[in-house]
């Protein structure tokens, strides 16, 4: 029986990534050839789902690591391994620059970078950014077997994209100023 941390079934997801991200793109290229009269729909609608994938990973990827830190090294730990990797490369970074390309893309057309709501959700995906970077780093840290934070700290960091994600779709629904 095939393992899913086996390199082949790791290589076999990768090309199904590679092939969502190619579909992905091709709509979004589509549509702009397309140009449909309700081609901001279109794109909010691939803008939310991008955001929806990349938050997923986000909540996750601390609840991956609180595992792993528990695990002795050896093969739980690299089943955590690989799993962390997959979720980092092949769900989240994807999504997130898919959050971007589509967001500036709405914050440009729709909105001209106008607006205090729209500087303050910026501000704020660059915060969620920083977070993803910085799970990007634990990622390779864990690889390394060299993770110095306790279950605890991955615990607390496990709120950090949910607070930002609260104030963010509040900013985005109410655009209070």
């Amino acid at each position: 029986m095939e393992k899913q941390t086996d390199r082949r079934s790791g290589a076999y997801a990768r090309r199904r990534a590679h092939f969502a991200l190619a579909f992905f793109a091709m709509m979004a290229v589509g549509l702009f050839a397309w140009n449909p009269d309700n081609l901001y729909l279109w794109i909010k609608a691939l803008h939310i789902i991008a955001v929806i994938s990349w938050m997923a990973g986000l909540f996750y990827m601390p609840r991956l690591f609180i595992y792993h830190t528990d695990a002795e090294p050896g093969s739980q730990s690299e089943t955590f391994k690989v799993m962390e990797r997959r979720l980092l490369r092949i769900i989240m970074t994807p999504a997130m620059m898919l959050t971007w390309i589509f967001g500036l893309y709405l914050a440009w057309s729709v909105y001209g970078f106008q607006g205090g709501w729209l500087h303050a959700k910026i501000g704020l995906v660059v915060l969620l950014t920083g977070v993803h970077m910085f799970f990007s780093r634990a990622v390779r840290a864990f690889e390394r077997d060299e993770n110095r934070r306790s279950a605890r700290y991955w615990r607390f960091m496990n709120e950090a994209p949910t607070v930002l994600m609260i104030v963010i779709v509040i900013l985005v629904v109410v655009k209070p100023f």
